[in-house]
């Protein structure tokens, strides 16, 4: 079977291929450019080339690389995320214009002969980063979000990608007692964003509240490691497996903000060694969600780019 750096490298190579000259100029930037380290989910000027701009066959080549990261759940998530674009301009009246091709390849070195190369794939509300070494894949961040985080009718729901982000983490909640209840509760107001937003560094200052998974009975344990698998499970397999290998329940943290009334707004994170996954929806009266999977030592290859530019004289000083 194809491993998943073999299918990144193929399909990063053909995509490339598959573009001209003045496309692949737009498409490429070398490994230690700084714009590699970068996350931005919001409807902004982002480098690389838009899905706009490509041909069918172009178009689905760049679809096929986020493929090589994403599960099968996760990739039908993303693709959900990319159509909204077209319900919420229209739920604005057409106004601002926002485009399900408005939405931006880019590849860091060249896939086909460096050891050390990355791709992103990204717009509005979803953020994907891959960087690799030899046959290592850094796998974060990784965001999708989702606007309206909920299509009904009738009192049914017709559309709800991020739905599981949801309602896993409210069920935890739920299945604690009382005092791990009132640990994990450390804000009745929820903030308006994740506190990660675009920092391509995690600060310090985002630190571990809430209550320790060493603490909490077994059931919300229980639900405390589904809900962290259900990030994780977001990568291909043998991505997931290896994140998971990495992570002890009981040395996370799961901290709630905001109501715990469903439509009301709320956040949450979990967050321990090496990990941070933050969730909100508060903007648009709770209609509105924005999830993150990071590795905060690892995120863009952690050390493999000081490590590069530690030992490639060629790249200027940062």
């Amino acid at each position: 079977m194809e491993s998943t750096t073999a299918a990144m490298r193929m399909r990063a190579t053909a995509l490339l291929g598959g573009l001209s000259d003045a496309q692949r100029q737009l498409a490429t930037l070398p490994f230690s450019d700084d714009m590699r380290r970068w996350i931005e989910y919001r409807p902004r000027a982002r480098p690389g080339i838009s899905l706009a701009d490509l041909d069918g066959q172009a178009r689905k080549a760049a679809h096929r690389l986020l493929a090589t990261a994403l599960s099968p759940h996760a990739y039908a998530q993303a693709m959900t995320i990319i159509a909204l674009e077209e319900v919420l301009d229209r739920a604005e009246g057409w106004a601002r214009g926002r485009n399900s091709e408005d939405y931006f390849v880019l590849v860091f070195g060249d896939p086909k002969r460096d050891d050390r190369w990355g791709w992103r794939f990204e717009g509005h509300h979803l953020s994907v980063t891959m960087t690799l070494e030899d046959d290592r894949v850094y796998p974060t961040p990784v965001f999708l979000g989702a606007n309206p985080a909920t299509v009904g009718y009738g009192g049914r729901e017709v559309l709800r990608p991020l739905g599981a982000e949801e309602d896993l983490p409210r069920a935890l909640l739920d299945s604690m007692e009382p005092k791990a209840r009132a640990e994990a509760v450390t804000s009745t107001r929820a903030p308006a964003d994740i506190l990660s937003g675009q920092l391509p560094r995690i600060q310090r200052e985002i630190g571990a509240l809430g209550v320790l998974g060493a603490r909490l009975r077994p059931t919300a344990r229980a639900l405390l490691e589904q809900l962290v698998a259900l990030y994780l499970d977001r990568l291909q397999p043998d991505l997931s497996r290896r994140e998971a290998e990495r992570l002890d329940v009981r040395e996370l943290h799961f901290a709630w903000e905001g109501s715990a009334h469903p439509g009301s707004g709320h956040y949450y994170r979990v967050q321990g060694p090496d990990l941070l996954i933050e969730y909100d929806n508060t903007q648009n009266d709770a209609n509105h969600a924005h999830t993150v999977l990071r590795r905060p030592d690892s995120d863009f290859g952690g050390d493999v780019l000081r490590a590069h530019r530690a030992t490639d004289h060629s790249d200027p000083p940062r």
